[in-house]
This record gives structure tokens, C-alpha cells and sequence, in this order.
């Protein structure tokens, strides 16, 4: 089922996700209309908090994104993303790795809202995948910046709290837009 993605301005995206203790039915549903959501919003990554839920669960595929290069390591060798692809990270733990290393970034929680982060270059993961198996990989380029985007949802961080001071600024009327129209919808929902 294809889910609303929330927008800059819900309350949720700065919520702390709980930990997902157990696979349970309703967690597999969850994460299967994650993906169905992600791929109809045309997106690469997706956390729970984006379509309203506040736990540990996040869903990325980086398949077919040919201008954005992504690497991955399993215990030290190269492996070829595509095999890996979509990746569902239950309670993931990052340990960040190398240069800092600037790179465009959008959020589907931030409808045309495009602007450089500055990341590190690559990403060391610890996580359960969505059959409860504990899976460990180094990933660079396209799949460790959103790996770290999504990460950050997960702890109620955004993008724009990673953007240069100079880039929020240009951007604060588009930033302010989205608020108020998430800000009436949620006072209208009310109603």
C-alpha cells in the first residue's frame, strides 16, 4: 500500500524512532508499503519517520542511479550493489568513515527542496534486515550519503539541519512554504 510521506512541518520527523525488537507481522507489512511508497515517490531511501511512524526502521535502493556511483564492502571485499539492492536497515548503526566529502541531496519529506550536504565519504553498517539477520557492510558514494540521510530521520535530524548556514538562508522561502501548508493540513485534519 502506497502511504502518505509527510512533509517539513509534521511533528514526527523529530522523533527519536523506538527500536524494533521483533519482526512481527505488522513490521513486514510496514516495510514492504515502505518500499511500495518509496518507489512511487520516486525516491532512494525512506524512513519510517516519513510516513508517520517513529521507529528504527529505514528502506533504500539505490538501483539504477547511474550518475551517482555507490560502492559496497562485505567484510572487506567489493560486492556489486545491485545484488544487495533494496536494503531494508532495522535499528541500524553507523560507524562514519573517511573525508568529508560535499554531494547534492533532496528529501521526499522536502518536495523540490535540493541543496549540497557535506557527509562523510563512506559509512560503516550494522543492522537487522526485514528476516531479523544482523547484516554489516561499508558502503561509499550515492548508497553511504543516504544511509546517513536516512539514519538521521531515524533521530529526528533533517538535511536541512546539515545545510550551510548561507543555503538555508536561500532556501528559507521554499523551507517556510512547505511548513505552513504542512501546518494547515495537520490544523485542517484536526478539524
Amino acid at each position: 500500500m502506497i502511504l502518505k510521506v509527510v512533509k517539513y512541518g509534521s511533528p514526527v520527523l523529530r522523533k527519536k524512532g523506538a527500536r524494533v525488537e521483533t519482526i512481527t507481522p505488522d513490521i513486514k507489512k510496514l516495510i514492504d508499503d515502505m518500499f511500495e511508497t518509496m518507489y512511487a515517490y520516486k525516491g532512494v531511501g525512506l524512513a519510517a519517520q516519513q510516513i508517520g511512524q517513529a521507529v528504527q526502521i529505514t528502506v533504500i535502493d539505490v538501483r539504477g542511479v547511474t550518475d551517482r556511483p555507490s560502492t559496497m564492502e562485505i567484510k572487506g571485499k567489493p560486492v556489486d550493489v545491485e545484488e544487495h539492492m533494496p536494503l531494508a536497515l532495522i535499528n541500524p548503526e553507523l560507524t562514519l568513515v573517511g573525508e568529508p566529502v560535499a554531494g547534492p541531496e533532496g528529501c521526499l519529506s522536502f518536495p523540490e527542496v535540493f541543496a549540497d550536504i557535506t557527509r562523510p565519504q563512506f559509512v560503516d553498517v550494522k543492522a537487522m534486515n526485514e528476516k531479523g539477520k544482523m547484516i554489516e557492510f561499508r558502503a561509499g558514494g550515492l548508497l553511504s550519503r543516504a544511509v546517513q540521510h536516512e539514519w538521521d530521520h531515524l533521530h529526528g535530524i533533517l538535511f536541512i539541519d546539515r545545510m550551510e548556514k548561507k543555503t538555508k538562508e536561500e532556501l528559507r522561502p521554499d523551507l517556510e512554504d512547505i511548513q505552513a501548508e504542512t501546518k494547515a493540513e495537520l490544523a485542517a485534519a484536526k478539524k
